[in-house]
């Protein structure tokens, strides 16, 4: 009988897992991985082998409509295609882990009960994050999981960074400068040695751009600083999110234009960023292609926010010996990619434009200062190898 390890990444809307599985003494590795999308509208089951080969592409019932629902169904895929194996394990990501979570840790009560607390800090992710945990307990008790936390890859910043100007009995409540999209930086961090060695133990600008984006500045491997702050509403603009902005904006929602709390949170967390920009879309294929004056703005501004971020971070670091893009559109996007270089060329950057039209690995000219690349994330094996590692597993290979 195989054992599997099971990784999950839930979202309001989508449930992304992968599984690991291994024989008599070997290995793990990578059996399937997929993600069911469309929850509560047009549920999509589609799953691939490690090798990219389709295991499934099927239409699920319109009445899975939240995260549990979709994982029931997982689990009767699973169960009819690998009915022969056991769990042993379960990690997930959770996307905010607070001052008190500085790493990954096995889920127990107490820690359920602390990340709930949170739920405030990250509403777009924490609570489905937790859900798929409660859900898992009620169907595998006996099954062991752990939390692994966006926000721990950042933990032990310098001082500086971590600080939110604000009265010390507020800071010593927990209100600080966390940063997220931890387990795809920390994913980078630990292929650049192999991948980009040239610039792995330097001073290097990862940009995780997406629906949710971030940059972060690394040393050496390290954080040192990071365009996230206290919630995930800082920093670059995003698909719905602002990104930054005078918080005397705020005041004025409330104080002048008379908004709820819950209006407010839906305007700042759904109804901002690119779609609020455009009133088209939130997705940067729709706007690149639409022929709108604001889808053009929304484009324009993030980029210039990415630019602009990216000089501030490049300040952190006394300077910078490479720029890795990731993630959806950072993987994904030539035209974007190139447009934040062209606003960078300032720092030395130049990119071969044929290079980054087959999206790389590597993209700067060998004339460029600083080195650019293309790295696609992987955060579901960063949560297999901390969550084989915490239960004393196999170590996880793909």
């Amino acid at each position: 009988m195989d054992d599997n390890a099971l990784v999950f990444n839930a979202g309001s809307s989508s449930l992304k897992f992968c599984l690991y599985s291994r024989g008599e003494g070997q290995n793990w590795r990578l059996t399937a991985r997929g993600q069911i999308d469309g929850i509560g509208t047009s549920p999509k089951l589609s799953v691939k082998d490690d090798a990219g080969k389709s295991l499934a592409s099927d239409k699920l019932d319109s009445s899975i409509r939240d995260g549990r629902a979709a994982l029931e169904s997982l689990a009767g895929w699973l169960r009819a295609n690998y009915g022969g194996s056991r769990v042993v394990g379960v990690g997930h990501r959770v996307v905010h882990g607070g001052a008190k979570y500085a790493g990954p840790c096995i889920v127990t009560p107490q820690v359920m009960e602390d990340l709930r607390t949170l739920i405030p800090l990250a509403p777009l992710h924490q609570p489905y994050n937790l859900a798929a945990i409660d859900a898992v307990s009620e169907r595998l008790p006996g099954v062991p999981q752990v939390a692994c936390f966006d926000t721990s890859f950042h933990r032990g910043q310098p001082a500086v960074a971590e600080l939110v100007p604000l009265p010390k009995e507020l800071r010593d409540a927990g209100v600080q400068r966390y940063g997220f999209h931890g387990l795809s930086y920390e994913y980078i961090a630990s292929v650049l040695p192999e991948v980009a060695p040239d610039i792995a133990g330097g001073r290097v600008i990862v940009a995780h751009l997406g629906s949710g984006a971030s940059l972060c500045a690394m040393k050496n491997g390290k954080s040192m600083d990071s365009s996230l702050g206290f919630t995930a509403l800082d920093g670059l603009c995003m698909g719905t999110r602002p990104g930054s902005m005078d918080p005397g904006i705020v005041l004025h929602l409330f104080q002048t234009l008379g908004k709820t709390p819950a209006e407010v949170e839906k305007l700042l967390y759904k109804q901002s960023g690119l779609i609020g920009i455009s009133g088209v879309s939130n997705d940067m294929r729709d706007l690149l292609d639409h022929p709108s004056a604001d889808a053009k703005l929304a484009v324009d501004y993030f980029v210039y926010e990415a630019a602009k971020h990216i000089g501030s971070l490049a300040s952190v670091l006394g300077g910078v010996d490479g720029i890795v893009f990731t993630a959806g559109i950072g993987e994904h996007s030539a035209e974007i990619r190139r447009r934040i270089c062209d606003a960078s060329a300032w720092l030395g950057v130049a990119i071969d434009p044929a290079a980054n039209e087959k999206h790389g690995p590597k993209i700067s000219t060998p004339g460029s200062r600083v080195g650019v690349w293309v790295v696609p994330t992987n955060e579901e094996l960063m949560i297999a190898r901390h969550t084989g590692r915490l239960l004393g597993l196999a170590g996880t290979r793909a």
